[in-house]
């Protein structure tokens, strides 16, 4: 059983939230190990497709995973094509077990964490607990039944407040946004907090992000809502850049005529800052609530 527990160690230790993560070291262990079973977080994915894969022999890889955050599809693209098999992106918290996934055999949508796990009611609602419409934005939910959903938490310790929050109307509020399509799949749209109104509309960070991740000089990026006095807020973007490109205003203005010409003009990022490296979690999630709280300090 070396390569389940190996796998597991590449997923939650080998990457600390150093900027100067070595892509390199970690796919001449996959190369030298056989690794079968890869389950890494979507930053590190997001590494991975920066190297040239060809240099790496990772035939030995049957089954990709990602977790911890959504992964970008462009990110998907790439690595099926040079590694040969499709991430298998799933959805679960804390307070849970696994809610949604890929699972073998299903076609993935690349950008969608898949559909709910077979037991669970998983469904995307309104605050009310009305179960919107195909393609409009919710609340991913968890309906409350008898028997109790299997591996749901049932409140927080010594916090009645916050369980009266996040479970009301029959429902679990995972205190997540998605869309659902016509299929049940199930697309992300950002933590309620993180979704951006802007002049009247909604915009998912993880689809302007994802976007941004299709240009040629980005290597990782953070989407957050800035506060602003016409339009509420507007779309701001720290990124990192892949090698061999600088920052400057030209370069500025190509990434936003790229991400207006790629989804429509009212998503692009206003603003563009630079970065070395974005602030992560010891598992590697972006913690875009640094950078949101940046972005308000900067307008006041």
């Amino acid at each position: 059983m070396l390569f389940p527990q190996w796998q597991i160690g590449v997923a939650n230790v080998l990457y600390d939230g150093d900027p100067h993560f070595d892509a390199d070291a970690h796919l001449r262990l996959v190369e030298k190990l056989k690794v079968t079973t890869f389950c890494v977080p979507p930053t590190m994915y997001r590494i991975f497709v920066q190297s040239n894969l060809d240099d790496y022999d990772l035939s030995s890889i049957r089954h990709s995973l990602g977790a911890g955050e959504p992964l970008n599809p462009e990110v998907m693209r790439v690595w099926k094509d040079k590694v040969g098999n499709e991430v298998h992106d799933g959805y679960g918290q804390t307070e849970s077990v696994n809610l949604v996934a890929n699972f073998p055999g299903m076609e993935i949508r690349p950008g969608s964490m898949g559909k709910p796990v077979p037991g669970i009611d998983v469904q995307i609602v309104d605050d009310e607990g009305v179960v919107v419409a195909d393609d409009v934005v919710g609340h991913i939910a968890v309906r409350i039944t008898d028997p109790y959903p299997l591996g749901l938490f049932r409140g927080y310790q010594n916090d009645e407040a916050a369980t009266a929050k996040c479970i009301h109307h029959g429902w679990y509020y995972t205190g997540d946004m998605a869309t659902r399509d016509s299929d049940g799949y199930i697309w992300f749209v950002g933590r309620n907090d993180d979704v951006i109104s802007s002049a009247s509309y909604r915009i998912s960070p993880f689809e302007v992000e994802s976007t941004l991740l299709e240009h040629p000089a980005v290597m990782e990026s953070a989407v957050v809502g800035k506060p602003d006095k016409m339009r509420g807020e507007i779309v701001k973007a720290y990124i990192t850049l892949a090698s061999g490109f600088e920052p400057s205003d030209a370069l500025i203005k190509d990434i936003q005529e790229f991400v207006k010409n790629q989804t429509a003009p009212y998503k692009y990022p206003r603003e563009i800052e630079f970065r070395d490296a974005l602030p992560k979690t010891i598992s590697g999630k972006i913690r875009r609530v640094e950078l949101r709280q940046e972005a308000i300090n900067e307008t006041t």
